[in-house]
């Protein structure tokens, strides 16, 4: 039986896992029980050999909110607010800021592609959320905001190292500084997400077809891709080559690569099985 929990449900089909923003906070606000499972979940995912794509959603009319300011006080408010703030409180505001990062860091780090796909407000930490996937797909009433300076804190989940590789820095800085909102049409024009669509229901199955394309190839090769494309993220072209030969050199040689022969071969379409 599949767990439950309490801010996101996960639904999975034919390789296909969904991971669905739930709340419990308005607009899928993200709260301590999302910070806590989120990481969870993601190494289930990782290392379950029949998922071979990740999609990323919320519930309802919104992505998410970003973080439940009222539903963390409990925790942060000790850590952050009175004159005892000394070294005690803050390493363990330190140690909460690194497990809270361990949801962004589980995406970005997980072997599984991941797609998100936001409808409605994708806020604060959901930029975070999104920046850490592999790319991204809106409605056309999307709107995206970087908004913690707006509320007193500079972006510590990953949005200010991971957005410069996908926007650019100069987009990067004007949303970090200024809290403003975009709208889907200009974060298609900054790169940030890859394509909109004309509603939320056009964007879910649009991207539950790009899942499914995703799926239908040979998983380890797709896992490959993304794990070259990593390594060769701050690396040179030279050093990059090298290390896509020597992993081709080490994993090429697969039932999958005879099975895209046969299926070639005999005209028909190919069966991966991620051997």
């Amino acid at each position: 039986m599949m767990k439950e929990y309490q801010s996101l449900r996960l639904e999975q089909s034919d390789g296909i896992a969904e991971v669905v923003l739930i709340g419990p906070g308005k607009g899928n606000a993200l709260g301590p029980d999302f910070w806590r499972e989120m990481p969870e979940v993601l190494r289930v995912l990782d290392a379950d050999e029949s998922v071979r794509v990740i999609l990323l959603r919320g519930e309802g009319a919104h992505f998410t909110y970003g973080l439940d300011l009222m539903a963390m006080m409990e925790s942060l408010g000790p850590l952050v607010v009175g004159d005892g703030n000394l070294a005690l409180e803050r390493t363990r505001l330190l140690q909460l800021i690194e497990r809270m990062q361990a949801a962004t860091e589980g995406l970005a780090r997980c072997r599984k592609p991941v797609l998100a796909a936001v409808q409605g407000w994708c806020i604060g930490g959901g930029i975070d959320l999104i920046a850490a996937c592999d790319f991204r797909y809106c409605s056309q009433e999307a709107k995206f905001s970087l908004r913690e300076v707006r509320v007193g804190i500079t972006a510590d989940l990953g949005a200010l190292q991971r957005l410069p590789r996908i926007i650019g820095e100069g987009n990067t800085r004007e949303l970090a500084y200024t809290g403003g909102d975009i709208d889907a049409s200009r974060a298609l024009r900054m790169g940030l997400v890859n394509q909109v669509f004309s509603s939320p229901e056009e964007l879910l199955a649009e991207a539950r077809a790009t899942a499914r394309r995703i799926a239908d190839n040979p998983p380890l090769v797709v896992q490959g891709a993304k794990q070259v494309m990593e390594y060769c993220a701050d690396k040179s072209i030279a050093d990059g080559l090298r290390y896509v030969a020597v992993w081709n050199s080490a994993f090429l040689q697969s039932q999958d690569l005879a099975e895209a022969f046969a299926a070639y071969a005999e005209r028909r379409p190919p069966r991966f099985q991620g051997r």
